[in-house]
């Protein structure tokens, strides 16, 4: 019954003209106007399906040209509901915490904005997002250089194409591309000129993987499966991070043996806490500073951080503009030279981890070292510090949690000890 009833669907579509399955008017005035979108239709599995412009767009043509009708993935989730459930559970659908911010405070903002964060009609936000590097770009550059990439969170074009629904566009790794890639997250040149990379192009998929055979097997929206650390590239605790650890070895397992694999993977992992090491090094060494007051300038003398004031953050929100020589050090060390270093690893690029991140780490600590003793010297630093200062120094190192309840009592009580 269920076939025949199907095979009836079949027939009556294929005996409609397809501007039958679109509300009246519509592929009339597109043919002319948008011609393109009309003949991928046209091509498409939803015009097969029966699936016309109102479905997803609705029947409101001036809410549209004011672009408040946006395809988002809750239009697509009823008819596609594992690829959404699959989504949101990746880190894709965060996308919109860790790139945006509320702009409600700037002057320069468009109050169309709000609806990525807000429902209609509500001022409770349906997301948490902030970002301090966001906040500080002009509207324009938020909207092509933040948002572009960070919308995919809510809307599936961002892979996907607006009215083709061909498989081919999503299954290219240049589908990825547009977003990983760059000083900060180079994922995609890592891979093609890895030897996974060049084994893909010269010998196809079935030899050489891609970012969809790794990071979504058999189809699956949930690109975060495998990952053990966060795209900041800290850790993941352990009993978050074993699990995913069995999902990319068994990834892997598909081409390689276990053992191969495992043994890869460990690998990254002491490059991450060797390079980790390294970046926490050059932290303390700006946080010195600034307890000393040696930041030139200090955050209390230069326009304000937009979501923590007049303090110094060098965490995930820390900026590339508006801050000291020595922390713009910083964070190339951190964005740019740890993530290449450690995400090269993982994706077995040779130059990456080693050329184009470890050294560039390196290097970047000489320049940090070499611009703090700088800062000393031409503040006339004296070379010790009084027993006050010291203390100073340790509580803010407690305060901050650099030293534990038990590191601050010994280190004060030797401070003390020596001026008796």
């Amino acid at each position: 019954m269920k076939l025949f009833a199907t095979l009836l669907t079949i027939i009556a579509a294929t005996s409609l003209p397809l501007s039958a399955f679109a509300a009246p008017g519509c592929i009339e005035c597109h043919e002319k106007e948008t011609p393109a979108a009309v003949v991928q239709w046209k091509e498409s599995a939803h015009a097969k399906a029966g699936i016309g412009c109102e479905k997803c767009h609705g029947t409101d043509h001036d809410k549209m040209l004011r672009g408040e009708a946006k395809v988002t993935i809750k239009v697509c989730a009823p008819c596609h509901k594992k690829a959404a459930e699959d989504h949101l559970a990746s880190r894709h659908s965060l996308a919109l915490q860790a790139g945006w911010g509320c702009t409600r405070k700037l002057p320069s903002r468009k109050p169309g904005e709000c609806r990525f964060c807000h429902r209609e009609g509500d001022e409770t936000a349906k997301i948490k997002a902030q970002c301090a590097r966001f906040l500080k770009q002009s509207p324009e550059m938020q909207e092509i250089g933040c948002n572009y990439c960070h919308s995919v969170a809510t809307a599936c074009d961002s892979c996907h194409s607006k009215h083709s629904t061909s498989l081919k566009i999503v299954r290219d790794p240049n589908s990825c591309a547009k977003c990983h890639m760059g000083p900060d997250h180079p994922q995609w040149e890592m891979w093609q000129t890895s030897l996974h990379g060049t084994l893909n192009q010269s010998a196809g998929r079935s030899v050489g993987p891609d970012c969809q055979t790794c990071h979504m097997p058999r189809g699956s929206h949930n690109v975060s499966g495998g990952l053990t650390m966060n795209s900041g590239g800290v850790p993941s605790p352990a009993k978050e991070a074993e699990p995913e650890r069995q999902k990319m070895l068994k990834i892997c397992a598909e081409c390689h043996a276990p053992t191969f694999g495992k043994k890869e993977l460990e690998r990254g992992d002491a490059v991450r806490a060797q390079s980790l090491a390294m970046l926490k090094e050059a932290e303390r060494i700006v946080w010195e500073l600034n307890d000393l007051g040696l930041l030139d300038p200090m955050p209390a003398q230069r326009p304000e951080h937009p979501l923590s004031g007049a303090k110094l953050v060098t965490d995930a929100q820390m900026l590339y503009e508006d801050t000291s020589h020595i922390e713009r050090l910083f964070f190339k060390m951190k964005k740019y030279d740890y993530a290449r270093t450690i995400k090269g690893a993982y994706h077995q690029n040779p130059a990456y981890t080693h050329w184009y991140g470890n050294a560039e780490m390196k290097m970047d600590l000489i320049d940090i070292k070499a611009e703090a003793a700088r800062l000393k010297e031409r503040k006339g630093t004296a070379p010790t510090l009084t027993a006050e200062e010291e203390l100073t120094l340790l509580k803010k190192k407690f305060d901050r949690g650099v030293l534990s309840a038990e590191q601050y009592s010994a280190e004060k009580a030797k401070v003390l000890e020596r001026v008796k």
